[in-house]
């Protein structure tokens, strides 16, 4: 593994490798596997989980990290290509990748979608040039259209809690005041369908999953014995549902339309996961979410505090998934 971009890249027998790696570094630290090496981090927009996990991994593993947040304690950096820096940035990605490379063993960066056109957030624009400047081992910490660390970790969790390979899983969208990116929604939909789910995207008109995510969904679902499905029947999606990711995002059918957006979601308070959610159609289903979560806006207290939660384990698997990502990538060099 030269990176770790993209879950669905990888065949799934590596993945599972992973998972494997992931419990034995759980169960039997390496606390000096990584003694030497430098992990840099490069985060453009906030985290917690993210950002904590992956210094605490390293720091397990027996290496260091350092953190850059641009704008804050280090120059803003310009990411367009042909821009006239006449601005706020003092520094392009073109001298500041390089150069924060050349400091590391391996670089790990968020950058999220920049929410303006779907086009250019499918393409992956921005992180893709990215990854053309670094030489060295790049993770993907949560780009416009993926966070693989988290889908790794939701595996994981599933494995856990001893969720059937081809068991239901519904995704579905849930309430927040503003739009949010389709990076974690769309990484959930791939991991689960790479695992070989019964995979029901549930979400109101107007925040329909991207056609092409969808297709690359349903492509690898075929080949792990899998299927995936769309619908706005929450009855019908959750019936005997095994599990219920929650997840914000923003109308794709006005994306880059803030206005247009708050009026859509303006009318979806009931999107709120509540036990009655469950009760008649899916009474032992789990509820993951990748926090962070609004109480009461996208889920009520009475769920995520109750016993089908399991998000505070989900965010406990970060550590190891990444553990084991390090591990893999910079162990043998």
């Amino acid at each position: 593994m030269r990176n770790f971009l993209d879950l669905a890249a990888l065949p799934r027998e590596e993945v599972l490798e992973l998972l494997a790696l992931a419990r034995r570094l759980q169960e039997q630290p390496e606390p000096t596997a990584l003694a030497g090496r430098i992990l840099g981090l490069l985060f453009f927009n906030p985290s917690l989980r993210t950002l904590a996990s992956m210094q605490a991994a390293m720091a397990r593993l027996g290496g260091q990290s350092f953190v850059i947040t641009p704008g804050s304690g280090s120059w803003q950096l310009e990411t367009r290509v042909g821009a006239v820096m006449n601005g706020a940035a003092a520094e392009h990605i073109r001298e500041a990748i390089p150069v924060l490379e050349s400091y590391c063993d391996a670089l790990g960066v968020r950058a999220f979608a920049e929410g303006r056109d779907l086009a250019v957030d499918l393409a992956e624009q921005g992180f893709t040039a990215i990854a053309g400047l670094c030489r060295k081992p790049l993770v993907n910490l949560e780009s416009a259209m993926n966070h693989p660390c988290q889908a790794l970790a939701d595996w994981k969790t599933l494995d856990e809690l001893d969720v059937p390979r081809h068991a239901k899983f519904v995704l579905s969208w849930v309430n927040h005041p503003r739009a949010l990116p389709l990076a974690v929604p769309a990484a959930a939909l791939t991991m689960a369908a790479q695992r070989g789910m019964e995979v029901v995207v549930l979400r109101p008109a107007g925040f329909e999953m991207p056609a092409a995510l969808i297709e690359r969904a349903r492509a690898l679902a075929a080949a792990a014995g899998g299927s995936v499905t769309e619908t706005e029947d929450r009855g019908a999606a959750l019936a005997g549902a095994q599990v219920l990711y929650a997840k914000e995002w923003g109308s794709t059918a006005h994306y880059g339309d803030a206005e247009a957006d708050a009026r859509l979601r303006a009318a979806l308070g009931d999107w709120m996961v509540r036990k009655s959610w469950f009760e008649d159609t899916a009474p032992d289903c789990r509820l993951l979410h990748c926090l962070p979560v609004r109480r009461n806006v996208a889920i009520a207290d009475e769920v995520l505090d109750g016993p089908r939660s399991a998000v505070l384990a989900e965010a406990a698997n970060r550590l190891y998934a990444q553990m084991a990502v390090l591990h893999r990538l910079l162990g043998t060099r």
